[in-house]
């Protein structure tokens, strides 16, 4: 048992401090769609579909501030009992029958409801109000015996796991068994007689497991569910699941009472869900599942095998024609994809939840672009229907259709991608294999909420049983990660950790399989991939045409003209080089914001730079940083031609100068063993005395950037000049070269001053010595908070800057990047000290503040400064936000991430209020 249930089974205390007049309770007939902070997204969903008029059982909603309270002070708020007795008591006159009575029982369900849809993470409790006695009542109720005993297993099964804490596998053991006796294989071919052996055997394992009687008591069952749910926004799974989704955990879930209708009352009952559209392609059509006889967690839990919703039309043809209505208007009322949950009972259609349904990548931007067109929402509104994130996937490779394949079997494509790994059985030897470094698929009959961290660690998920909304599928789908669901013909044996496929082959755990979660294909060892559509659209080798990919493209196309239309930010690459400037070119770049010169500086010019290095005498070291001269020329001219009439950036030489000598280690090795053999050595020892120099406790805090430039005379004035000749003798080939120069580690105007005032001076002599005019603007990194702190003097001597925020977050985190990630980040974030590595999204109370400050400062000195970033935070999602909230001119990163900032760009332009496609 939770210990806050235990306690509240202990004493009748209600306690808990809140504010006078602060109401907890909402019946579904006073909120409304817009209340989800309050209501949470079923609650407030099922206000509106009441409001609507469509057929929602009664009931009402615990409010997320009831269950912050509960959970800051471990009691329910002192008022809440009054307040959900008085709504019990208008739901029991509205219903004209009382919770549990013996004679006609009045059942409900207790659900949670956050305000973003967690599906399977928190806790759910069906047929409250069952015990010994209304079981009997809901036989004479229903005239069916076998239906009321079914019921009362449920709650018994469910309340036990849920509320008391009790291992679920001691449920499923004994219903196993109940199913061995009788030799029957579901349990839907259970009789009353045996499900009531079942009854008995449930509440001796409650009784055994728990340390007391399964409730009799209807109130005290609904009390005990509700303050269960409370509980579960702090579960494992769901703190989990929320760091995942990056869902703030201060929210607290609501909780909706609902008056229980039954889909298990015969083959004229059923339950079901049902998309507007599908939420894997996208497509409009009739999508979903329906399952006779059986309550809606036999749905999303995969373990009986439903029928496509199509057919509810032969099976019932009154209901199914009522749903087509319903949807309809949900979803113009929406304006957006519905995923809906529905119960017929004996013929009667009922309405258990809607939300604004989760989709697949492609699904996403296809479903923007149809919803543009059928005039439901406008381009601002379709930027805010896809994400960065969603776009990213869509660029992900795809197997090779054309490579030979050993296809073993076919299920639903539930989550679309190619997902390539080892096959594991269960989810703690996903974590564990994948914590190793391998690539892994996770196989179950079924998913369960149990399994998300091993649904995290995998590369995809291949399920044998469950459908489209099968948790396996809402789940992975929600994650962007491959799923193939209800792959019948394979034989999944999880406690022998085997797969059996058709034609007797079997796949043993570690055996690689490949899984295609467009088509549903499953195949033995790896399958070759190929470029994705739509990186070939970006490439410029793919157009909109009529087959499936080129119609993604097209919406895809659509989307980011949108956003390009939309956007104050514009996006620069990361690039070094001409090849990689093209190809960001392709990709949108509209200038390159970071050139890395040191990447110019390996390969074959190693020898060069360890001779500038080695150098005693000013004589050797000019000659050496003559000869690099012409080859860094050469560099720019390339990289001016390939971004002719755009900005590029170029930093000046950056890290420590160690880097570009031999290992320390190797090369004492080297030398002992030159020395041993009486080997001639000279130019190994020398080499090695340098490195001896050279040497830094931290190199990262000592003599790289701008204190080269300083430490080194020439340095900075070659690469300057190579600058300025390079665009000179674009000019004079009738290009449009607009070169930056950057100077980097900037702690201090001085600094900047002096190296300024040089590179000023050569610029001078290229153009004197040309005879062209070069407007080459200055500018610098803005890495050290001190340089953050000092912006205001920085920008007297700046023309630009550009926030290099990586190394920003390791100076202001003290943090080392190559060294913490790999010790203790995967700690810190199990913890929730982060919810995402401050490397990978910015940190905005830290980092953050200091950019925002340095940017505000350095435009009140110059009002006309150049702001841009080109950390690794200029291509991520979150972060382009912020640099757009800030006023950054633009935002720079690795040319494969422009498309993402690109669209990111545009939706923090077009960003309204509400509108929260989570």
């Amino acid at each position: 048992m939770f210990p806050a249930v235990r306690a509240a089974t202990e004493s009748s205390e209600e306690l808990g401090p809140v504010s006078e007049n602060q109401k907890f309770v909402y019946d579904f007939t006073e909120g409304n769609k817009d209340l989800k902070d309050l209501l949470g997204g079923k609650g407030a969903n099922l206000a509106e579909m009441t409001n609507l008029g469509l057929p929602v059982p009664p009931g009402f909603t615990i409010t997320t501030e009831a269950c912050k309270v509960y959970l800051d002070s471990g009691e329910e708020p002192a008022a809440l009992r009054d307040e959900v007795s008085a709504h019990l008591e208008a739901l029991e006159q509205r219903m004209g029958k009382k919770l549990g009575q013996a004679d006609d029982p009045l059942l409900v369900s207790v659900r949670s409801g956050a305000k973003f849809s967690m599906p399977g993470m928190m806790d759910t409790v069906l047929n409250i109000g069952l015990s010994d006695k209304s079981v009997q009542g809901l036989v004479k109720q229903s005239g069916d015996e076998r239906f009321a005993w079914d019921s009362y297993r449920r709650l018994i099964q469910m309340f036990g796991k849920t509320v008391l804490g009790v291992d679920g596998d001691l449920f499923e053991e004994a219903l196993e068994k109940a199913k061995a006796t009788k030799k029957v294989t579901v349990d839907t071919e259970l009789e009353a007689a045996d499900l009531k052996k079942l009854v008995t055997a449930f509440k001796k394992i409650v009784k055994r497991e728990a340390d007391r009687d399964f409730p009799q008591d209807a109130r005290e069952q609904m009390d005990l569910a509700i303050k269960a749910v409370f509980h579960s926004w702090n579960g494992d799974r769901a703190k989990l699941y929320r760091r995942q989704e990056r869902i703030p955990h201060d929210l607290g879930t609501a909780v909706n009472v609902c008056s229980m209708v039954f889909g298990n009352l015969g083959p004229d009952s059923g339950t079901g869900v049902a998309f507007t559209r599908d939420p894997a392609s996208g497509y409009q059509g009739v999508y979903g599942d329906y399952l006779q006889n059986a309550q809606g967690e036999d749905v999303v839990a995969g373990i009986r095998n439903t029928v496509p919703l199509a057919e509810l039309e032969q099976i019932d043809k009154k209901s199914y024609d009522q749903l087509m209505q319903i949807m309809e208007t949900l979803e113009n009322h929406y304006k957006d994809l519905c995923d809906i949950e529905f119960t017929i009972e004996r013929g009667q259609l009922w309405m258990l939840q809607t939300r604004v349904g989760k989709r697949t990548a492609g699904a996403a931007f296809r479903i923007a672009t149809q919803l543009v067109d059928q005039g439901l929402i406008d381009e601002a509104e379709a930027l805010q229907r896809v994400t960065g994130a969603q776009l990213a996937q869509l660029m992900f490779p795809r197997f090779d259709e054309d490579a030979k394949v050993q296809r073993v079997g076919r299920g639903i494509a539930a989550s679309p991608g190619a997902a390539v790994g080892k096959a594991v059985f269960d989810s703690y030897t996903a974590v564990k294999w994948s914590r190793s470094g391998e690539k892994v698929i996770l196989i179950r009959r079924e998913t369960n909420p149990d399994d998300l961290d091993g649904m995290i660690a995998s590369e995809g998920i291949l399920t044998s049983r469950g459908g489209k909304t099968s948790h396996a599928a809402v789940v992975a789908r929600g994650m962007g990660k491959t799923c193939v669901c209800g792959a019948e013909e394979l034989e999944v044996d999880t406690k022998r950790r085997r797969m059996t496929v058709p034609g007797g082959h079997v796949v043993e755990e570690g055996d690689v399989i490949s899984i295609d979660g467009s088509s549903g294909k499953v195949y033995l060892g790896e399958v070759p991939v190929v470029p994705s559509p739509v990186v070939e659209y970006f490439e410029g080798r793919m157009h909109a045409g009529a087959d499936d990919a080129d119609e993604l493209v097209a919406a895809v196309h659509r989307i980011m003209a949108f956003a390009d239309r939309k956007r104050r930010l514009r996006v620069r690459a990361n690039a070094d080089n001409a090849e990689d400037a093209l190809r960001a070119r392709r990709f949108g770049a509209q200038g390159i914001g970071l050139c890395r010169t040191e990447h110019m500086f390996l390969g074959d010019r190693r020898e060069l730079v360890e001779r500038l290095i080695l150098a005693d005498h000013d004589e050797e070291r000019e000659k050496s940083l003559k000869d690099l001269l012409p080859l860094q020329k050469k560099d720019f001219v390339e990289l001016f031609e390939a971004m002719d009439g755009l900005p590029v950036t170029v930093r000046l030489l950056d890290p420590p100068l160690h880097e570009f000598l031999p290992d320390i280690t190797e090369l004492s090795v080297r030398v002992a063993l030159a020395e041993s053999r009486q080997e001639p050595h000279e130019n190994e020892l020398r080499l090695l005395q340098a490195v001896h120099r050279l040497h830094e406790q931290n190199p990262m805090l000592g003599l790289r950037g701008v204190r080269l430039g300083l430490v080194i005379p020439g340095l900075f004035t070659m690469q300057v000049r190579a600058i300025a000749e390079a665009a000179a003798a674009r000019k004079a080939a009738k290009g449009d070269p607009r070169a930056e120069i950057m100077i980097p580690l900037v702690g201090t105007v001085q600094e900047l001053e002096i190296v300024r005032d040089e590179a000023d001076r050569v610029i001078a002599e290229v153009e004197a010595a040309t005879g062209t005019q070069l407007k080459l603007s200055i500018g610098t990194m803005i890495e050290l908070p001190r340089a953050a702190l000092t912006a205001g003097q920085i920008a007297e001597a700046a023309e630009f800057f550009s926030f290099g925020t990586n190394d920003l977050t390791q100076t202001v985190w003290g943090f080392s990047r190559d060294d913490v990630e790999a010790s203790f980040f995967t700690a810190y974030l199990e913890k929730g000290i982060f919810g995402v590595s401050p490397f990978e999204t910015i940190d905005r109370d830290g980092v953050g503040s200091l950019v925002e400050l340095a940017a505000k400062a350095g435009r009140a000195t110059r009002p006309d400064l150049k702001l841009g970033v080109c950390g690794e935070h200029g291509g991520d999602p979150e972060s382009v936000h912020f640099f757009h909230e800030v006023g950054l001119d633009y935002v720079s990163c690795s040319p494969f991430r422009i498309p993402v900032a690109r669209l990111e760009a545009g939706r923090a332009a077009s960003r309204s209020k509400g509108s929260d496609h989570r």
